[in-house]
């Protein structure tokens, strides 16, 4: 007897309310030519999905003040995920609506205030601290590399083995959030835990292989290594895996690299993104380079 899978919320809305296919396909059609990211995607259209069914009609079907009383109950409901499903409820909305052209509700909808909380960081004798817990080569490797080139998580998933570049001594990110391939200086302290890493698991294909589908490694997966060797420190702070990210904007800021370079190193849009690290550090001009080899020294490297 073949076991019955459950729907997925949005397999649900459209069970539900049939219309809402052609809706969410029209959707998925604009956020792919706009190139932004899958989750982006998931996101607008699983809140879109629960306020399908909550009214069991389509979104343009419902008038301004039921829309502000579900979203006042959702804001006040103490069992709501977070505050950013609100938003991602309200950002869903106000894309869905604009798509219709129905540009009158989409203005009607809530403005949000920007979070305005500055980004946590690990000091250099934390990230020391972080680096050492590991017991398994693999998960020091991953931490390493994410603080050493300033990765995001998804960007560590994708990395093949030949996006490593030890000759230029580069690292290749290929189709990151923007859609836009850049690269990345490889440190050299870096490539020698690589390079044992290498030699050590002798990946294929991927860099970290893992129990995806595909082979490879999941985000969920990076941020359990983070969480747990987390616990074998006494860091106190609340940081989680992309506080890797931005102890590495903010200490290239300490020591000196300039705004534009380090927001090309980052991979950002638009600077003001990257200008939120200011808090910490003036500009000078100093060529592209790892913060990874300035926590170190040149004792690693010496030991090759």
């Amino acid at each position: 007897m073949r076991k019955k899978t459950s729907l997925t919320i949005v397999e649900r809305a459209m069970v539900l309310v049939p219309e809402f296919k052609s809706r969410a396909v029209k959707l998925e059609h604009q956020v792919v030519l706009r190139g932004q990211s899958a989750s982006t995607l998931n996101n607008y259209i699983r809140r879109i999905a629960l306020f399908v069914i909550h009214f069991e009609k389509l979104p343009e079907q419902v008038s301004e003040d039921e829309i502000n009383e579900y979203l006042v109950a959702l804001a006040r409901d103490p069992k709501a995920p977070s505050r950013s499903s609100f938003k991602h409820m309200v950002y869903g909305l106000r894309y869905y609506y604009r798509l219709l052209g129905m540009n009158k509700k989409a203005i009607a909808l809530p403005s949000l205030k920007q979070d305005t909380k500055l980004p946590i960081v690990l000091n250099q004798q934390e990230l020391k601290m972080l680096f050492a817990a590991p017991t398994l080569l693999k998960h020091r490797i991953i931490l390493t590399l994410i603080y050493s080139a300033g990765l995001r998580g998804q960007e560590v998933i994708n990395l093949k083995i030949s996006d490593i570049d030890f000759e230029r001594m580069v690292i290749h990110i290929r189709q990151s959030k923007y859609k836009k391939d850049r690269i990345v200086p490889l440190s050299p302290t870096m490539a020698i835990g690589l390079e044992k890493y290498l030699r050590a698991e002798n990946p294929h294909v991927w860099l970290f292989n893992g129990k995806e589908p595909d082979g490879r490694y999941s985000v969920k997966g990076l941020s359990w290594v983070m969480r747990e060797n987390l616990k074998k420190t006494s860091i106190a702070k609340s940081v989680n895996l992309h506080s890797l990210r931005h102890s590495y904007a903010t200490h290239l800021l300490e020591q000196g690299l300039n705004i534009v370079t380090l927001r090309d190193l980052l991979g950002h849009a638009d600077i003001s993104t990257t200008m939120i690290y200011l808090h910490i550090a003036q500009c000078q001009h100093i060529n592209p380079h790892s913060p990874l080899d300035t926590l170190y020294g040149k004792a690693l490297q010496k030991q090759a």
